[in-house]
């Protein structure tokens, strides 16, 4: 990545050098265009400067023409004047006509002189006028293009630095994360080396602990143990192997699928059987109307059978299906009912043999009969062929499947190299019979399609036996099943203890289940039951109580407050009254002082009168003390 960068900064650093180049180039241009510019501004100037010369010089010679123009009317004035007056004499008027004639000859002279002078500098200034005009409109175009190359050309140079600052910015920005990245990443490599290096320090202590405690395990059981019955074959076939609660379920599954299709495949056999029945009833002699053959009635009649022989292909894939449990051991030592579903096939296949002669004269009388077109007749063949083909498939399949069931009997009539052969050949022969099918299915079909149509029924009996032959047609799913999991068919029907290469025996199958029942009951009996809880209702009741009890001492606790602060004004009242009785009783000697002092006369009777009040005031002080030293009683529960 590094390299990449720095590959990509050298490109832009030499494209950068080009353009910074192209922009010097631009630069000169622009400055010779600049210094065209002011030249021809300088000239502009000068050319102002002669234009105004000129209109000065046509300013004044107008004056000029002006002031002749006057004078020369003055002098008509004055000839005018004098040719009124009259001729005063010959002599005066003579002299006077020829000073006049060639005073205006000289005049008129004069005159025609300024006038085409006058013209010619007319003449002259349009002429300048009209080339400065054309020269000045000429530059100002040309200080127009230029302004605008000049424009163009900044625009384009300032477009190029910002776009390679940018560039760089960016370089330099990358350059900083990458030599950041490059200084974590050997921060990182240090780390990683210094952890390899004591992880290979650990390793090699962990390799010395370990061959250090290898050779004490060595010694040990080379002292202590004296057999080690996993190194025999023959003895570790003795020990009680383990069970594969996972493996069990999975086989399970699988022959749940096999049932599932072996169900089809019975159903479309028993179909097929059946249609086929009916056509011989119906083609090419119907037996509503006449006599069948008699090689076509003992056809009829086997094939009337046909569910005898097919119904307990189901039946047997069944009873396999349910011998196959989770507490069982599945081998093929110990699939008995695979023999069972083995004889079925055995009696169906010896059902197809029976049969197949008596198909084989049907068809061949099919074709004799005259109903029987060229194009028919060729599908028949065909059909013959694919029937002899369909039943050679089923005397494969019953031969293999007839040496999976013999280990169940016979233990050693089927060797365990021999397995992955057997099974690969029922996936092919099960490929083969999906093969046949496809053909007798396009056989039929052709053959319905030549029928005429005056034999529409034999027609219909032979579209249904198409269509359920190619519902039949599942069967590439069950070559497509077996084939997919020929794997665990033929890795896993091996069974025994650890370490062993035998088969197990069934009776050692046997044998560990029943540990396997006993170790389960040895751990049920480890779980001790819990103690029963307080019951539901109870425990709510409790609940109930609890919370009114809390419920009636927070009441007495706020009533036990409330007395309390009664209590505390009611002693605050009690203070307040003593002072209010000692100040009353200043008061009142206060009183009688001054009355003693002010009656001198009536000492006795005022003496009297407050001896008295001092003794109602004891006696409501009295009383006052009496009622607060009484036990307050008070209406709160307390």
């Amino acid at each position: 990545a590094a390299a990449e960068l720095q590959g990509k900064y050298q490109k832009l650093a030499q494209e950068y050098s080009k353009l910074r180049a192209q922009n010097q180039v631009l630069k000169k241009g622009v400055v010779d265009e600049q210094a065209n510019s002011a030249s021809l501004k300088e000239q502009l100037k000068m050319k102002d400067q002669s234009l105004r010369k000129l209109q000065q010089e046509m300013d004044s010679l107008t004056f000029r023409n002006q002031q002749l123009a006057k004078r020369v009317e003055l002098l008509q004035d004055e000839l005018a004047l004098s040719e009124s007056r009259g001729k005063k004499s010959k002599k005066s008027a003579e002299s006077s006509a020829q000073l006049s004639q060639e005073q205006k000859s000289v005049f008129n002279e004069d005159l025609q002189k300024k006038i085409e002078e006058n013209e010619r500098l007319h003449i002259l200034f349009f002429e300048a006028d009209e080339q400065h005009k054309r020269l000045e409109a000429e530059l100002r175009t040309r200080l127009e293009v230029l302004e605008t190359d000049a424009a163009q050309h900044q625009a384009v140079v300032d477009s190029l630095t910002k776009k390679y600052t940018d560039a760089i910015e960016k370089l330099q920005n990358d350059k900083a994360k990458l030599e950041i990245k490059s200084q974590t990443l050997e921060r990182e490599a240090k780390d990683c080396r210094l952890r390899t290096e004591e992880c290979q320090q650990q390793l090699k202590n962990l390799q010395a602990a370990l061959g250090s405690k290898l050779e004490e395990s060595l010694c040990i059981i080379n002292e202590k143990v004296p057999f080690n019955d996993t190194r025999s074959n023959q003895y570790n076939a003795l020990n009680v192997p383990l069970h594969n609660r996972r493996y069990q379920l999975k086989l399970r599954d699988l022959a749940g699928k096999a049932l599932a299709f072996v169900q089809e495949l019975v159903t479309a056999l028993l179909n097929f059987h059946t249609y086929t029945e009916q056509k011989v009833q119906i083609f090419p002699i119907d037996s509503a109307t006449d006599t069948i053959s008699p090689l076509n009635q003992k056809f009829s009649q086997y094939l009337h059978e046909n569910a005898s022989y097919v119904r307990p292909l189901e039946e047997g894939m069944l009873r396999l299906f349910e011998s196959i449990t989770e507490d069982t051991v599945t081998v093929l030592e110990t699939t008995v009912k695979l023999k069972t579903f083995s004889e079925h096939l055995a009696s169906y296949l010896s059902f197809l043999r029976k049969i197949l002669p008596y198909q084989l004269k049907s068809l061949e009388e099919e074709c004799e009969s005259s109903l029987c077109t060229a194009a028919l007749r060729a599908r028949n063949m065909e059909l013959h062929r694919d029937m002899k083909r369909l039943t050679a498939v089923f005397e494969k399949l019953h031969t293999y499947v007839s040496l999976l069931a013999l280990p169940s009997t016979n233990p050693e009539g089927l060797l365990r190299t021999n397995y992955n052969f057997v099974f690969t050949n029922i996936a092919a022969s099960l490929h083969g019979f999906h093969g046949v099918l496809k053909a007798v299915n396009r056989n039929v079909c052709n053959i319905s399609h030549s029928h005429t149509t005056e034999c529409l029924i034999c027609q219909f009996c032979l579209l249904s036996l198409s269509r359920l032959i190619s519902n039949c047609l599942s069967l590439s799913q069950i070559a497509s099943f077996f084939s997919n999991n020929l794997d665990h068919f033929t890795t896993s029907l091996s069974y025994g203890p650890k370490g062993g290469t035998e088969f197990i025996s069934p009776l050692s199958a046997e044998c560990m289940l029943q540990y396997k029942k006993k170790a389960a009951a040895y751990m049920k009996s480890l779980k001790k039951p819990c103690a029963d809880s307080v019951p539901y209702e109870e425990a709510l009741a409790n609940r109930r109580v609890l919370l009114s009890s809390t419920e009636s001492r927070e009441g007495l606790a706020q009533q036990v407050q409330q007395s309390l602060e009664k209590i505390a004004k009611l002693e605050q009242e009690k203070e307040h009254w003593m002072l209010e009785a000692q100040l009353a009783k200043i008061k009142l000697e206060k009183e009688n002082q001054k009355l003693k002092n002010s009656l001198s006369g009536h000492v006795t009777e005022t003496i009297q009168e407050h001896s008295t009040l001092p003794n109602v005031t004891e006696q409501k002080k009295e009383t006052t003390e009496k009622s607060l030293r009484e036990p307050i009683k008070s209406t709160s529960l307390v």
